[in-house]
């Protein structure tokens, strides 16, 4: 098989990069290792999304609010943060095959071959075979920047004195609450959580216990387990990190429901398909965005998405959540360059695995962020393609004003 562009990863970014690159023109196929497409959204059950408005000004637009408008359309948004993800992964389907892009499911990236500094093909593991596909130009939206790794690429991993990550999380759900009730009990809970905490009762490291509100009645979501000192890259560690959340949610669980009386009723609904990782990769590109970029509001001249979430950092070590806020009005970009790698010349990366500091990362690895970094990957990857031409020397004029036409905010 062979296409103009492959990209590698499903999720926000993945979907992004995808539609972007196939409404210029390009035949693109998208490989995902799951069996739908949304990425965290879905496999983690990442859920609501994070501020992407800075005032009254979007700083994701373009696709992601497309996705947002058919979510509407579904009633799967409840029109600020929280969505149905499983209406999410119909919708998300639907636009991929909208534009004539080939779609592969239960597809693991487990090789690529180079040349001169190229990717000349990646190889997949599927249920059956080995599937090999060429192309003229690569995305890689894993995350975890596999693709760019595996291709040479140079690259940091979490904070750099330790390499330590931001902690992993198992989301979950729980159904048959009276959330009026729990809304009420929360401080007290939580004051009953640190108290359990410090005597010895609760493993969590977690400071308190962090839920949000969901689509339906009487079910909570809770994104509050915390495992650390794992690498999301390592398989070992990634088991270890599985095996210990599921019993914090237990933990969790069993706490709430013998201190809470909206849990009377309360039942353990589901957990997500797979941990989520906040932090792992951050791949050496020709620019690295870095804290002070951010806290200064740089608007670089490259820009090609704009963000104003805060610099999120949960403890890598343990208890303990560091936050910078932007004010009303405050945001930054982010370059071209942090999504060209120094080393492979006709490959972008989009989505939380650009090159950046730990620090930076933080703030923009939300999903509407790296959505809006996967469609300016897209982009580039068609212009540069036009251009016959490497990824970085793609002609950034072009880019941003392809960007500007099609709604997404890159100033």
């Amino acid at each position: 098989m062979k296409f103009d562009v492959i990209v590698v990863g499903g999720g926000f970014s993945g979907i992004a990069a995808a539609i972007a690159a196939a409404r210029e023109g390009l035949k693109v196929m998208i490989a995902e290792k799951s069996n739908c497409f949304g990425g965290a959204a879905v496999n983690c059950l990442v859920n609501p999304f994070m501020p992407f408005k800075s005032g009254d000004k979007l700083m994701s637009d373009g696709i992601f609010s497309e996705i947002l408008e058919e979510l509407i359309k579904m009633d799967g948004y409840d029109g600020q943060a929280v969505f149905d993800e499983e209406k999410l992964k119909l919708i998300l389907n639907r636009m991929i095959l909208k534009e004539n892009i080939f779609p592969i499911f239960h597809a693991v990236l487990v090789d690529v071959k180079t040349e001169n500094n190229k990717i000349i093909s990646a190889v997949f593991a599927s249920k059956t075979q080995k599937i090999e596909a060429e192309a003229e130009y690569f995305i890689d939206c894993t995350g975890d920047g596999d693709l760019a790794v595996m291709a040479g690429c140079d690259y940091t991993l979490g904070r750099k004195d330790d390499n330590l990550c931001q902690p992993m999380t198992l989301c979950f759900r729980v159904g048959g609450i009276d959330t009026d009730v729990f809304w009420s009990e929360r401080d007290e809970l939580n004051k009953k959580y640190v108290k359990a905490q410090a005597e010895g009762k609760i493993k969590n490291p977690r400071e308190n216990i962090l839920v949000f509100t969901t689509m339906h009645n009487g079910i909570l979501h809770f994104n509050t387990t915390r495992v650390i000192k794992y690498n999301p890259t390592d398989v070992f560690d990634i088991t270890k990190a599985e095996i210990e959340a599921r019993e914090q949610v237990f933990e969790i669980f069993d706490f709430i429901k013998q201190n809470a009386k909206s849990f009377k009723n309360a039942f353990l609904l589901n957990t997500a398909p797979e941990i989520g990782v906040r932090e792992s990769r951050m791949i050496k590109g020709k620019y690295t965005l870095c804290k002070e970029d951010l806290i200064n509001c740089v608007k670089f001249e490259d820009s090609i998405a704009a963000c104003c979430y805060d610099i999120d950092i949960h403890n890598p070590e343990g208890t303990g959540t560091t936050y910078h806020f932007f004010k009303t009005g405050e945001y930054y970009t982010i370059p071209y360059r942090c999504l060209c790698p120094e080393k492979i010349e006709n490959l972008l990366v989009a989505g939380r695995c650009i090159s950046s500091t730990h620090e930076a990362q933080a703030s923009y690895r939300i999903m509407p962020t790296v959505c809006a970094l996967g469609q300016a990957a897209g982009v580039g990857a068609a212009v540069a393609y036009k251009q016959k031409s490497n990824v970085s020397d793609a002609d950034i004029k072009k880019i941003r004003e392809i960007l500007i036409k099609n709604k997404a905010v890159i100033d």
